[in-house]
Order: C-alpha cells, then structure tokens, then sequence
C-alpha cells in the first residue's frame, strides 16, 4: 500500500516520541496478522500449545522453554516477512536470483525454528502425554 502525502511527512527524520514509537510497532504487528498466513497458524499454534502446557500443568523451566520457541517462532516469521517485502520493493516484484536467495535463506530460518520448536515440544510433551496414556 502507498504512503500518502501525510505518512511520507510523519516519517522524515528519527521518530523522538515513545508513543508514536510503540504505535508504529503495534501497526507493523497488526499488519503480519494480517497480511501473513503463516503467522496466523503460527499464533493458533502458539496458543494450542499454551492451552495444553495448561493441561498438562508444565512446570517452570517448561514454560520457559516453550515461551522462548513461541517467540523466537513469531519473531522469525516477523523476520522472514521484512525480507521478502524488501526483496518485493527492491525487485518491483520481479525475479532476481539473488532476491530469490534471500527470500529462500530467510525462509530457512523459519524453518530451522520450526523444527527446533517442534523438537522442545516433544521432549517437554510427549513424555506427559505417555503418563497419562498408561495411568
């Protein structure tokens, strides 16, 4: 989407003011929610799995544990969405080998996460999904 007259105006120089700060933050977020469906699952995700950590009464480091690959998973996808729309706004959405190359690389770190994630989830869930399948 196009800047107006109005953003271009707003967006010169350092933004100095913490609000208009977190604002635009809150704006960027709300926009990958929007536009990304990847981040969408990856949210419904982020919140199944906290609905069975709940369950399953997980303890601390637990927690912690999957709290850092819900974040590290979310802020990938954040990553890999400024990458392509870099590539997206310097290629005119044309193709270019080397934005394909970005664009594959940072793809592949969200899938590195992902396959990290899965592998904490697993060790963290399915020993208490085996108790509770056996007792």
């Amino acid at each position: 989407m196009p800047m107006d007259s109005n953003d271009k105006k707003r967006s010169v120089g350092k933004n100095k003011n913490l609000i208009n700060s977190i604002e635009f933050a809150i704006t960027g977020i709300k926009t990958v929610y929007k536009d990304e469906r990847n981040m969408r699952i990856h949210s419904v995700c982020a919140v199944l799995i906290t609905i069975l950590g709940l369950i399953l009464q997980l303890e601390r480091f637990e927690w912690l544990w999957i709290g850092l690959c819900i974040f590290l998973m979310l802020v990938m996808e954040i990553l890999n969405t400024i990458f392509e729309n870099v590539v997206d706004m310097v290629t005119n959405k044309h193709f270019h080998p080397l934005g394909k190359k970005i664009k594959d690389t940072a793809a592949g770190a969200v899938l590195i996460t992902a396959i990290f994630t899965v592998v904490v989830g697993a060790l963290i869930f399915l020993p208490k999904i085996y108790q509770l399948l056996i007792y």
